[in-house]
């Protein structure tokens, strides 16, 4: 993994069972919800949100061996756009929801990241090839959210080619989030690239995207799955005005 920050990395985790979601939408759909000092990264001219199912193990600290049994391990369900800072920087990751199984690292997530997280009663079960993955919002104060998927790898993995669209979906290496003061800071993130593999899933879902005035296209979305992924990420850094 390559150095992206010069500050000491803050923690580790694994992802496992990840399914990629992904829409193209009118920008004028997500434009009210991207920062000052960002702009909203396209594609060839279009505009992308993905929803984001998977699960974690191994959240720590980054020194610490072994992560604690009551926070190291939850499912997590986010949604996301993709951005770039104005005038020109490292493009990045917005996330508009994510949904986490577990109360403790929702608090700390939305305390230490400044990110949108929600406590969800979430399940994961495996019936043969395909995974099942059930979550329902029930956050205080929240807005209702609710997401039911079956889906599955339907061919061996693979390295998507730089430039490509599926690398320009996957190989995002940083996030981007306010705080209340409206104060914009990133968080870069290490990983091998993505072992990506192509997918098939029936999604079911209600106010996952439309909470947000994103209606998605009625098409069926493109999928793409990875069965592990270790990543580092750092501390919060400002990004300047």
């Amino acid at each position: 993994m390559t150095r992206v920050n010069p500050q000491s990395p803050l923690m580790r985790q694994s992802w496992h069972d990840l399914l990629f979601a992904h829409w193209p939408v009118a920008p004028e759909q997500l434009l009210p919800h991207v920062p000052a000092g960002l702009a909203l990264d396209r594609y060839e001219g279009q505009a992308w949100i993905s929803v984001v199912p998977f699960r974690m193990t191994g959240v720590r600290l980054y020194r610490q061996p072994v992560a604690a049994p009551w926070l190291g391990a939850f499912p997590e369900l986010n949604v996301r756009t993709y951005v770039t800072p104005v005038g020109g920087g490292k493009p990045g990751v917005l996330f508009f929801s994510l949904d986490a199984g577990n109360p403790a690292a929702v608090a700390a997530a939305r305390g230490w990241f400044h990110l949108p997280y929600f406590y969800a009663r979430m399940s994961l079960r495996y019936e043969d090839d395909a995974i099942v993955y059930q979550s329902r919002r029930v956050h205080p104060g929240a807005p209702a959210a609710l997401f039911d998927a079956r889906y599955r790898p339907t061919g061996p993995p693979y390295t998507a080619p730089p430039g490509s669209l599926d690398d320009w979906l996957t190989a995002r290496y940083c996030l981007y989030t306010t705080d209340r003061a409206g104060r914009l800071y990133r968080c870069d993130i290490a990983h091998q690239p993505w072992p990506l593999q192509p997918a098939e899933g029936v999604l079911r879902f209600n106010m996952l995207t439309r909470q947000h005035g994103i209606r998605l296209p009625d098409q069926p979305p493109l999928l793409q799955f990875a069965r592990r992924l270790d990543i580092v990420a750092w501390p919060l850094i400002p990004v300047p005005a």
